[in-house]
């Protein structure tokens, strides 16, 4: 049985959330995003949603639901900067990030348990991140199929966490209106009731061939694959970029960002935490055997403005010395700094397999520095001994 190795992370009214995240006067006020006078509603807060206000409304019906509604328009220039972020943070826990839309997508965290401890562990750490990063909430749901994880995120909201294991699937899914199945929507759930399979359990009881003939070949095939948990289990990374937001965050690449305790312009306490970083994001690509020869920074601001910085390396590289270096220049490029600083990243890119490359050209005369041997050194005894084995003196 495949223990559960999926994450699917949704954020909380995604909209709305970013829309109302810096005016704390409207933080309990209903609002939504979109509306006005012939548009429809593309997110709503949970206010809101007390006045049974959903997306994809009326602006006018959800008016007459909540006269003292708020409606606020979208701002697309804010929000895909925003989603960005997240998804670059979701690839500092997996290099396996499956992006669906502006506000959700798949991880496959079986790579990272080592470093960051079993799915619920690296699930709530996500919350967390999310959480002090960008100041809004998500939902996250574990299970070793995709439906099944979206269907524990959409039942761990908000802000909560739901891992529905195979060994707990038909327990907790199989009493739920099939409805709740990914994919299923009003017409098919109608469309099921009339013909008596109201249940999930309803439907995984008829045989396949017979759910065939009842629905057609295709998705009567599909509706058994959900109803027992056994439609696809592996992900593929990307996506969404024809959205216009799956782009800026390139796929071959790793990345780290920690958002600091208080905003602060002290470049030394800056420089500690890129030093941080860049040993971490170097330690995931050792483990997965591939090197990079870009390395860029983000830097968020108290505000929540971001930028990012990037500079290529005359060769690949995997060495934390070499990642933290460039790091380092990237950051005093930004100095004087034009407020204090909330948030610091750094990424590796231009991701490449290790076997590729030989080692690195030493230039006649140089002395070999031998970091490389000090990084695998320091694998080796983190491997054996667990993070805080080994570490920098600075960092202490």
């Amino acid at each position: 049985m495949t223990a559960p190795h999926l994450l699917h992370v949704d954020m909380d009214a995604f909209y709305a959330s970013v829309a109302i995240r810096d005016r704390p006067e409207l933080h309990d006020v209903p609002v939504v995003v979109g509306g006005g006078h012939r548009g429809v509603v593309l997110s709503a807060n949970y206010p809101a949603r007390g006045y049974g206000i959903r997306s994809g409304m009326s602006g006018g019906e959800a008016r007459r639901l909540c006269p003292r509604l708020v409606e606020v328009p979208p701002d697309f220039d804010v929000l895909r900067p925003v989603s960005k972020a997240i998804m670059e943070t979701f690839r500092g826990f997996s290099p396996v990030v499956e992006v669906m839309s502006l506000d959700e997508a798949f991880l496959d965290v079986r790579g990272a348990a080592r470093l960051f401890g079993p799915p619920e562990v690296i699930a709530e750490r996500i919350r967390s991140r999310v959480r002090a990063e960008h100041g809004i909430t998500c939902s996250v749901g574990i299970a070793a199929a995709v439906s099944v994880a979206k269907l524990a995120s959409r039942r761990a909201k908000p802000d909560g966490v739901l891992a529905i294991p195979p060994e707990r699937f038909v327990a907790v899914v199989h009493p739920l209106d099939v409805g709740e199945l990914y994919g299923v929507g009003e017409a098919t759930r109608q469309r099921l009731h009339r013909l008596g399979l109201i249940t999930v359990g309803d439907v995984a009881r008829v045989p396949v061939a017979e759910l065939r003939r009842m629905v057609g070949g295709h998705l009567g095939g599909h509706l058994h694959a959900l109803a027992w948990g056994a439609d696809r289990s592996e992900l593929s990374p990307g996506g969404a970029g024809t959205f216009g937001f799956g782009e800026g965050v390139p796929e071959g690449s790793m990345g780290a960002q920690h958002t600091l305790a208080a905003d602060t312009r002290d470049r030394d306490r800056l420089a500690r935490e890129l030093l941080r970083l860049s040993t971490r994001v170097t330690a995931r690509l050792r483990a997965a055997d591939k090197v990079g020869r870009t390395v860029a920074i983000t830097v968020r601001w108290s505000d929540f403005r971001t930028i990012s910085r990037s500079r290529t390396l005359p060769e690949p590289t995997d060495v934390t010395h070499d990642v933290y270096e460039a790091a380092l220049l990237l950051l005093d490029a930004v100095f004087p700094l034009r407020m204090a600083v909330r948030l610091v990243g750094v990424r590796v890119e231009g991701l490449r397999p290790r076997r590729e490359i030989g080692g690195r050209q030493l230039v006649i005369g140089e002395p070999d520095p031998g970091w490389p041997d000090a990084d695998r050194a320091v694998d080796r005894a983190t491997d054996r001994f667990g993070p805080t084995a080994v570490r920098r003196g600075s960092l202490l």
